[in-house]
């Protein structure tokens, strides 16, 4: 099965020896998306849902990169540094994924990358 790797300047480069995404026959892989800009490889300023919305919109870019749509998730892991952040996470989260509920895990953590405060990754199927 062909395995191809998948890159847009409309997300942050890989900060790290990855891709941001492979695609494997039918299925996308997205690596994790932090809340980086990908405009000045910054940080997202603000609240924690302005950083969970860029962190959503540099998934969804990875994901039209390789041909999928949010509608085309069909699984999301969902790491954050602060469990009683959630609720505002979720807010935003629920403002891409509303009608389309793709599977879910969301685990809080003791650190991500360059001090994030939530990374989504997503599995689509195309």
């Amino acid at each position: 099965m062909e395995k191809k790797s998948i890159f847009t300047e409309e997300a942050p480069k890989a900060i790290g020896p990855y891709s941001q995404a492979i695609t494997v026959g039918n299925m996308v892989f997205t690596s994790g998306q932090l809340g980086i800009n990908p405009e000045t490889g910054n940080m997202a300023e603000g609240t924690i849902q302005d950083e969970t919305r860029q962190s959503l919109n540099n998934l969804k870019a990875v994901l039209e990169a390789a041909g999928a749509k949010l509608t085309d998730v069909v699984k999301t892991t969902v790491f954050i540094k602060d469990m009683n952040q959630f609720g505002l996470i979720n807010e935003v989260y629920g403002e891409y994924f509303s009608e389309h509920k793709p599977a879910r895990s969301c685990v809080e953590v003791a650190r991500l990358p360059k001090d994030g405060n939530v990374e989504v990754e997503a599995v689509a199927i195309l």
